[in-house]
């Protein structure tokens, strides 16, 4: 399982980006990487800075980390690519037909059962609990 390192991480978004506005041909990993930063103009300008590849983002100063933000989703399309943990590809798509059609709102309710997910494991310093994520994206693929 490849665990890249926080520079690695932001590295291969802003060289995905840079390549992109470049126009020179991606790896499949970073043409996924890119369709996700497509999803969100508001990352876009940051990606060039390059100090920005070195700034800390914690959740104190209110704003969110772009880069956990964009590893999250790349994380989450692996997931739906191979439906794992079990049965995250049905909940998804409930949650898309509680969106109205709408993937990447769906993908942002996946997202924050992830995140959430994660935080409770870090809290707890237990593994994921692959069982409660599924569960809670069913949960919320349910409220109206």
């Amino acid at each position: 399982m490849y665990n890249p390192s926080r520079d690695q991480a932001r590295a291969f978004f802003a060289d995905a980006w840079r390549k992109y506005n470049d126009k020179t041909p991606l790896t499949p990993m970073e043409d996924i990487g890119v369709r996700i930063i497509l999803l969100h103009p508001e990352f876009h300008a940051l990606l060039a800075d390059e100090d920005a590849l070195h700034r800390d983002f914690s959740p104190e100063d209110g704003k969110i980390n772009p880069f956990l933000h964009l590893s999250l989703h790349l994380a989450i399309e692996e997931q739906l690519s191979i439906d794992q943990p079990p049965g995250i590809r049905a909940a998804f798509e409930m949650a898309i037909q509680r969106h109205g059609g709408e993937q990447h709102d769906a993908l942002h309710d996946v997202l924050e059962c992830l995140g959430e997910t994660i935080w409770r494991a870090q809290r707890e310093g237990k593994p994921l609990d692959a069982v409660a994520y599924v569960e809670c994206v069913r949960r919320r693929s349910l409220q109206a």
